[in-house]
């Protein structure tokens, strides 16, 4: 391809709204252009890498015994009403009517039109098992998209679902996913790790996401430093035991405490230590109100609470739906006499706390001295907190260290989820009806490309993985003014196509530093500069990801690429 002519509109500063590195050099690279909040173009530089890793995922994906499909963006309500999603999937459902007033959504997943396929074609188990995949777009309200194309309300996917006829079998189909991504991210370049996490509003039971190790990483990784535990924070389980004190208990008294909100700040004015608050946040649990109870140092988890009610819905009571419950703002909340209609459940540590202190549900007032079982009553005690570091490893080995990361990929077992609300059932060897027991694993394409700039690039741009780049070899020629020069590179830009390389040809009349610093930015794995010595058919080799330069004759070039290549 010829520089001259090829759209890759480069900028020499970073937007003023690209907070993160990827962003900010896709943006100065040409690769992608905003069209609206969360939604972008791919120009042809980006768009390269994408089928780059397009066809790596295609790959392995058919290595697998995986048959690709296309299914319509567009998607009906009744099947998301039919799965139960329609009214619980959230505000982040991109829905729409037709001129005649019929509801869509545009698809965020395919669970619902991937089972309908099958529920209609496949009746026997001499057809399981089977996976089908897709790349497509996909489409989610973010409330607040950022940092690119990471964080955008329309991104490309890689969906794949399974089917089986037993549990052994999605066993079986779920590690083939798993090896497979293994293989993927592995040959885009990335660090990443498999991690246990949550399935959120999919669904299902077992479930590992993919994340790539990133310092903007909008998930914590909670993993051993002894071991090769690794779960998402959100899950991770706390595995403490929590020692009750022997000290006196005390009557409990309600104190005045002015404008004393935060934890910290009720520590300090009270002059006791955190362990000792009882933090009291009142959720909305599939519209009932739970007030949850943890210790003052300690962070509730939310999606704990979710599991623990096996709920739809789980949120944060508003400072409306607080006043109505509670009769007091956020910061003065406890659990002594509530309204009966409120469950009470806490952290297992709460149970060990002797003397403690919480909100007494008064403005400017707390409970001091309170006590479990004499003061409140608790429905349930389980873990209900972030896990922190420094805490046990929940397998026993080893201490908690987080690091950040960025989820480009999730598997899950779906189970009979689906397959039992929509009716896709087989016969099975004995004639009976059976519900297909089915698996979903989904790869953020356009989030993995900006995963590979995040941790591949240095101060002068991008520094693509040869398994990835949109071009293998830069032709640089100084100065296409000079013939031999312009000989020169014209003869190693057709050469080098016959040896079946992607090249691209800087052809352009700029100046040898503008040609330079754009070469840096596009980060291509080789640069070929043509200068001084063309006349000898000697060309400059720079490596981009070492910086390490060779002077090499034209007619050993290809056996130099080939070998910097792999």
């Amino acid at each position: 391809m010829r520089q001259s002519t090829y759209l890759a509109p480069t900028l020499r500063d970073n937007p003023s709204d690209a907070e993160v590195k990827s962003h900010q050099l896709m943006l100065r690279a040409g690769l992608i252009r905003q069209s609206t909040s969360g939604v972008y173009s791919y120009l042809p530089l980006g768009l390269k890498v994408l089928q780059k890793v397009e066809n790596i995922i295609r790959e392995e994906m058919n290595r697998t015994g995986a048959q690709e499909l296309l299914m319509p963006a567009i998607q009906p309500a009744e099947l998301w009403r039919e799965s139960g999603r329609w009214d619980v999937y959230g505000p982040e459902l991109m829905r729409l009517n037709d001129r005649h007033g019929r509801e869509f959504a545009l698809g965020p997943t395919h669970e619902e039109v991937i089972t309908t396929i099958v529920k209609d074609e496949v009746h026997s188990y001499k057809k399981l098992p089977m996976t089908l995949y897709q790349i497509q777009n996909k489409f989610r309200d973010e409330r607040r998209p950022r940092f690119g194309v990471l964080r955008s309300r329309e991104f490309l996917m890689k969906d794949a679902y399974s089917f089986d006829s037993n549990t052994e079998g999605l066993d079986e189909s779920y590690n083939k996913m798993y090896d497979a991504y293994t293989r993927i991210f592995t040959r885009c370049g990335l660090d990443f790790r498999a991690v246990e996490a949550d399935s959120g509003a999919i669904g299902g039971t077992d479930t590992h996401e993919f994340m790539v190790l990133s310092e903007i990483g909008e998930d914590t990784i909670a993993y051993s430093d002894s071991s090769d535990y690794a779960a998402n924070i959100e899950i991770a389980e706390v595995n403490v035991t929590y020692v009750k004190s022997n000290e006196e208990v005390k009557d409990v008294e309600v104190v005045a405490t002015p404008g004393q909100k935060s934890i910290q700040d009720v520590a300090t004015f009270l002059n006791v230590s955190e362990e000792k608050l009882i933090k009291s946040l009142l959720f909305i649990v599939d519209d009932k109100p739970v007030l949850v109870l943890v210790r003052g140092d300690h962070e509730v988890n939310d999606v704990k609470v979710k599991h623990l009610f096996d709920a739809q819905l789980v949120e944060m009571a508003t400072e409306e739906e607080t006043k109505k419950w509670m009769n007091v703002i956020p910061g003065y909340l406890g659990p002594i006499d509530l309204h009966d209609d409120i469950t009470v459940v806490a952290d297992r540590a709460i149970e060990a706390i002797v003397n403690g202190v919480c909100g007494a549900n008064e403005m400017d007032k707390h409970a001091v001295n309170v006590n479990v079982g004499r003061d409140f009553k608790v429905q349930e005690f389980a873990d209900l907190r972030n896990i922190k570091q420094g805490d046990p490893s929940p397998d026993g080995i080893g201490v908690i260290q987080f690091k950040e990361g960025i989820e480009v990929g999730h598997v899950f077992k779906l189970g009979t989820k689906y397959s039992e609300a929509l009716g896709a059932m087989f016969l099975d060897e004995n004639g009976k009806n059976q519900p297909m027991i089915m698996g979903c694993y989904g790869i953020g394409v356009s989030r993995t490309v900006a995963a590979i700039v995040e941790q591949h690039h240095d101060e002068d741009g991008i520094v693509w993985p040869s398994t990835v780049s949109p071009f293998d070899i830069h032709v640089v020629p100084v100065n296409m003014k000079q013939e031999d020069q312009k000989i020169l590179a014209e003869e190693l830009y057709e050469s080098l196509k016959t040896a079946r390389f992607d090249v691209l040809l800087d052809d352009r009349p700029e100046r040898p530093g503008v040609k330079f610093k754009d070469a840096d930015l596009f980060g291509l794995p080789i640069r070929v500069t043509v200068g001084k010595k063309a006349n000898e058919g000697i060309v400059e080799c720079k490596i981009r990801k070492t910086g390490e330069t060779e002077e090499v004759h034209k007619d050993s070039l290809v056996q130099f690429i080939e070998k910097h290549l792999g």
